[in-house]
């Protein structure tokens, strides 16, 4: 049995598992990486040590100092439990949009968590990466760590993740697959295994900008590329050699979050979002090799941090990924598509002339022919009715934003959800937002729902 000095001895090494039920059909061998075997519970442990280290190699991290980073929490977690044994202080930078789970983690570890809102463009002040170097560059003895441009975070992957997987499979291993979110994992890593001929695939949500998706929101954590709209450019990570990559494989939420569960269910293997984003990608890898190959997907980290989100039966069912036990259904009552959709920024003429009845999505201003839009984006409703009076009352509204007359963002429910349960759920009496897969498919009255759930009770 391994006997560690301390807790940083036992980061790396995590094990290698193959893949037995949810592979079944399929010629391929395929394994996992469980990095949620590392001490911190994730990928992360890897590069927030190697960083920290480098750092004190370089006097840019001195006694007493203090580790400031923007992260959506694995690395913060990592840099935490880092700093709690070799006696730094952790100031971690959070978007609103994480689990619960990952900021009662950081706390526990004793980092001081700031929240920002990460709906806002990458050149905001408020930005997570800009507020996280503002925060090291004010306090005394602050380093800002930026996972993001730090090249120690792919070199300690191409220095042990990647020899970790060639030593594990005997030099078997043909196909790696694994997110991108900094690139250091899949850089460093991919960059060791190409040495020795294996073909690296990138598992990217499907709306992510790395792999050509629309930079629209989407609602796995700590992988891919969110791009706001707003954004004067758009800044890739260096710690992200796209050189290093053959492919992409472009996977759905539905699809990552399902596959998530299934592990769980199937394998006894608890697992975050982006390892269902992972496994999903190999699983179509594995589809089309033959019995000669061997794929390794790397899980970055557990299912435990987020067991209010994706294995919370309730958030799947409200976004629309998941049916209720029993209907009716939202979707029995309601258009399965048909979205009126106008750009904040557009006009009120404008709007009138493209859509001049019913209710109509206020959305950021994105370029997209998608019929459906990530419920994230939809700012709030506006009613054509409504438009018209105000236009007649006054001509010179016309030329107006019709943001400036939208009512906030509507309420949300899946179109799977019951329809009984879902309008018990709903306060209010504003519109309503129906979701599939977190995308909105169409905007209903409420008195819509009310009277379907009055007939149905």
């Amino acid at each position: 049995m391994s006997v560690h000095e301390s807790v940083l001895d036992a980061v790396g090494d995590t094990p290698l598992f193959r893949l037995n039920r949810i592979t079944e059909g399929l010629p391929a061998a395929v394994y996992v990486k469980v990095e949620f075997a590392n001490p911190g519970g994730s990928v992360k442990d890897r590069a927030a040590l190697a960083m920290v280290r480098e750092a004190e190699r370089l006097g840019d991290l001195r006694p007493g100092g203090v580790i400031v980073e923007g992260t959506s929490g694995n690395t913060g977690v990592g840099l935490a439990m880092v700093a709690a044994q070799r006696g730094y202080r952790t100031i971690v930078v959070t978007p609103d949009t994480i689990a619960r789970e990952k900021v009662a983690l950081l706390r526990a570890y004793g980092a001081q968590v700031v929240q920002t809102s990460g709906k806002v463009p990458r050149d905001h002040p408020d930005h997570v990466n800009n507020m996280a170097r503002r925060i090291a560059e004010e306090t005394p003895g602050g380093w800002h760590a930026n996972q993001y441009d730090n090249p120690a975070n792919p070199r300690i992957h191409e220095l042990t993740t990647g020899p970790e997987i060639w030593e594990q499979t005997g030099g078997r291993v043909t196909h790696l697959v694994a997110g991108v979110g900094t690139g250091g994992t899949i850089s460093g890593t991919g960059r060791y295994l190409k040495q020795h001929g294996v073909t690296v695939i990138g598992a990217d949500p499907a709306t992510s900008v790395y792999s050509g998706g629309d930079g629209s929101p989407y609602f796995v954590e700590s992988i891919g590329h969110y791009l706001h709209p707003a954004s004067s450019v758009d800044v890739w990570p260096t710690a992200y050699d796209q050189g290093v990559l053959d492919r992409f494989e472009r996977i759905p939420d539905r699809e990552s979050l399902m596959v998530a569960r299934r592990l769980a269910r199937e394998e006894g293997l608890l697992v975050g979002g982006s390892a269902g984003t992972a496994v999903a990608a190999a699983l179509r890898v594995a589809a089309e090799l033959g019995p000669e190959h061997l794929v390794v997907a790397i899980l970055p980290d557990s299912g435990r941090n987020y067991l209010s989100k994706y294995f919370d039966d309730d958030w799947m069912t409200h976004l629309g990924f998941l049916d209720a036990p029993q209907g009716p259904f939202v979707r029995d009552v309601v258009p399965q598509r048909g979205l009126a959709v106008a750009h904040a920024g557009h006009t009120v003429a404008a709007v009138l002339d493209a859509h001049p009845e019913g209710l109509v999505a206020v959305v950021v201003a994105r370029e997209s022919d998608a019929p459906t839009r990530s419920a994230p984006e939809v700012l709030g409703v506006v009613e054509a009715a409504q438009l018209r009076t105000l236009v007649a009352a006054d001509p010179a509204r016309a030329g107006d934003d019709v943001a400036t007359h939208a009512g906030p963002a509507p309420a949300l429910v899946g179109a799977g959800e019951n329809l009984v349960d879902a309008r018990a759920r709903l306060d209010g009496d504003g519109p309503v937002l129906v979701l599939v897969d977190g995308r909105a498919i169409t905007l209903v009255a409420r008195d819509v729902l009310e009277q379907a759930s009055a007939t149905s009770g």
